[in-house]
């Protein structure tokens, strides 16, 4: 599949834990994929390796048939669910450091302005990190993290401290990365939002994949609901 998040036989261990074992799959562009599991099944890990936070011990990740190695930051960004910021920046100035990094073309000052308002974050745009609470850090690294405009995204639990506005500004958002040809990827224990979200879902269990599909696919193979069908597959 070109123009998609490939992952190939991914491993990564922990001393004698096997956190990942053997994960393989695809996210295309302009596709939301719901990453679901229990706790401990390895979502987060998977983040952090296809981010480049942590280093597989094996496999392989690609995006459009290229190999991403030390470089995959600049097509793969992650949204983590602790939303920790600097705390002696700005909110504004969490954007400019992204804008700089990124070395974005001119006129994304009225991106990020345009981000902030969504969020209702424009009058907190000269408060400092350390004196905004946990949905405003959240907002921050959202607003901050899209205007990057990466091809891959990742979100772990990302409505996770959201007032009601925050969440279904984001919903909106994700609908309109999507549109625009963003392969993304939410981890979340919200099973409703999943459903409601998500194109198609990838279930782990102990470093596992244990299902793929879309939700009639999974409803085809297992009758009830959502809930139904994950406790069934996980054995939770």
């Amino acid at each position: 599949m070109s123009r998609a998040l490939a992952v190939s036989g991914l491993v990564k261990r922990f001393g004698k834990k096997i956190a990942i074992d053997g994960l393989t799959f695809e996210v295309a562009c302009g596709e939301i994929v719901a990453l679901l599991g229990p706790n401990g099944a390895g979502k987060s890990t998977t983040f952090a390796c296809l981010a480049g936070l942590a280093r597989p011990d094996a496999g392989t990740i690609r995006f459009d048939g290229r190999l991403l190695e030390s470089d995959r930051g600049r097509t793969v960004a992650v949204i983590p669910e602790t939303p920790e910021v600097y705390p002696l920046l700005t909110v504004w100035e969490h954007l400019v450091f992204v804008a700089r990094l990124c070395r974005l073309d001119a006129g994304w000052e009225e991106r990020g302005e345009k981000l902030l308002a969504r969020f209702a974050m424009l009058d907190e745009r000269d408060t400092v990190g350390n004196a905004l609470s946990k949905g405003m850090r959240q907002k921050t690294l959202i607003a901050a993290t899209v205007l990057a405009g990466t091809p891959v995204l990742l979100l772990d639990e990302p409505m996770i401290g959201l007032d009601p506005r925050g969440q279904r500004e984001l919903r909106e958002m994700l609908a309109e990365l999507r549109g625009a040809g963003t392969a993304l990827m939410i981890s979340t224990h919200q099973l409703e939002s999943a459903e409601t979200l998500s194109d198609r879902i990838i279930v782990l269990n102990a470093g596992k994949l244990v299902a793929s599909g879309t939700i009639d696919e999974l409803r085809a193979q297992r009758a009830g609901s959502l809930e139904d069908i994950f406790l069934d597959i996980t054995g939770t």
